[in-house]
């Protein structure tokens, strides 16, 4: 939940204005330019596409596979936090939209912690984490059949005839 919480973020946070400041427009006067996260950050949507991917890795893969893609979600973290904090400043003129610059990078900010915090749960709780397809990967263990009818569909289910004598 934290990795579709964390992409979800910084998705979002890369829809906001991160940077504005007033310009000389020429014949228009001072106009307001402005960059939103994406154009500023070029990097929270892959990293938000990444987070989103971590899910699906998280719930396919098991053991040793899922601490390696814990580890690299959570380095995903670390540069979404960065990217999100780097530049920022709290020092704004008049006119200028300081809430929304302020809203994005703090969405932003809070995906690359879930991300994060998701990502070292998944390197935590890698082995007790169920595993997509694990009833399939290992042999079943001989159990004793209770019921001749749950006999006849095993036999079935295993290919043989069990009608017939052996």
């Amino acid at each position: 939940m934290l990795l579709l919480l964390g992409a979800l973020a910084l998705w979002g946070g890369s829809r906001f204005t991160w940077f504005a400041e007033f310009r000389d427009g020429g014949v228009r006067g001072t106009v307001l330019y402005t960059e939103k996260g994406d154009q500023r950050a070029t990097v929270l949507v892959p990293l938000a596409l990444l987070a989103l991917a971590g899910v699906a890795g998280m719930v396919a893969t098991g053991g040793w596979a899922r601490r390696v893609l814990g580890v690299l979600l959570a380095l995903a973290g670390v540069a979404a936090a960065w990217a999100a904090v780097n530049g920022v400043s709290f020092q704004f003129e008049a006119g200028l939209p300081s809430g929304a610059i302020l809203t994005g990078r703090t969405l932003a900010l809070l995906g690359g912690i879930f991300v994060l915090a998701g990502g070292l749960l998944g390197v935590k709780h890698a082995s007790a984490m169920p595993r997509l397809g694990a009833k399939y990967s290992a042999p079943a263990k001989k159990r004793s059949a209770q019921d001749p009818d749950t006999e006849l569909w095993d036999a079935l289910s295993k290919g043989q005839d069990p009608t017939t004598d052996h």
